[in-house]
């Protein structure tokens, strides 16, 4: 993010806390605001904070200029936890939880900010991509590691190479259900990130029934999902692989056994839903991976370039 967005975000003196860090706005990959609490600025994974505390009058500000000064308008982002920002950014939301029939209906009294800086790594995936397919085939893939390590960053990048085509390959139709805004990063409905030309993309839709309606209305041929997990997943990956699409989704995990570990992606693995299983290696740079497997948990022992 730019210099100058920051500032169109940040109340002045919130940003003159910012400005006071050495580091490189366009760098930074989040900054955690709380009330009566020091500012927290995450830059190339190294922390700094603030000597002044953030008051709520300052997180208000925030949320008016976010909002537009109607927040009911944004009612339903709020509900989900964030609003959305040019770019593929957005902005955690934590607070009091107002309930209506058992769900949350809203979030007020909001006590801590998390703006989320998207970064495009254009290429991480390029030489990943070489052992996604077999004989000419694109394979079913899972792509694992701990939070914040990369694993959307390089799903993302294989979504726009796979749509737009690399190495001879010819693109695809590409269906991207983003539960969560953070593959394709939509402000109003738009990709604020490159996903490829022939990518269509199902924002703030629930994955397991967004899978079924981009299958029925756009028919692609590849699906993409971020952080599977549920039985309703699982039910949902079955039938869109029944329908012929191949499958591109993450997963928090740092290993086999502990995929394993966890009932549901067992019973995927048993049943040899994916083809190949890919680990990052949990360092600073994004999409550096660390092992693949096979659909039988075979380690592949094929020496990757890594990104730059």
């Amino acid at each position: 993010m730019k210099c100058e967005e920051l500032c169109s975000i940040l109340p002045r003196r919130l940003t003159e806390m910012i400005e006071a860090f050495p580091l490189d706005p366009e760098c930074l990959q989040e900054i955690r605001i709380r009330v009566k609490r020091p500012l927290l600025a995450v830059c190339d994974h190294q922390e700094y904070q603030s000597k002044e505390c953030v008051s709520r009058a300052q997180i208000g500000e925030i949320l008016a200029y976010l909002s537009n000064y109607s927040l009911y308008a944004y009612e339903e982002e709020i509900r989900q936890g964030f609003l959305s920002l040019p770019g593929g950014h957005r902005v955690g939301i934590s607070g009091r939880a107002v309930l209506e029939g058992g769900q949350v209906k809203t979030i007020t009294e909001v006590s801590s900010l998390n703006i989320r800086f998207a970064h495009e790594v254009k290429g991480c995936a390029d030489e990943l991509l070489l052992d996604l397919r077999e004989e000419g085939r694109l394979l079913n893939t899972l792509i694992a590691s701990a939070p914040g390590q990369g694993k959307t960053t390089l799903l993302r990048d294989c979504i726009r190479q796979i749509s737009d085509g690399y190495g001879g390959c010819p693109g695809l139709t590409v269906g991207v259900v983003d539960e969560r805004s953070e593959i394709a990063g939509s402000f109003r409905g738009v990709p604020g990130n490159d996903m490829g030309m022939r990518t269509d993309v199902l924002d703030a839709c629930p994955k397991a029934e967004g899978m079924m309606m981009l299958i029925r209305s756009m028919a692609p041929r590849v699906v993409a999902v971020d952080e599977i997990g549920s039985p309703e997943d699982m039910k949902a990956l079955i039938c869109a692989m029944n329908c012929g699409c191949v499958i591109f989704a993450t997963v928090h995990g740092s290993s086999m056994e502990e995929l394993q570990g966890k009932p549901v992606l067992k019973e995927m693995m048993d049943l040899g839903l994916f083809e190949r299983y890919v680990f990052l290696d949990g360092s600073k740079q994004p999409g550096r991976i660390s092992q693949i497997f096979n659909q039988k948990r075979e380690r592949l022992h094929r020496n990757l370039k890594q990104p730059r």
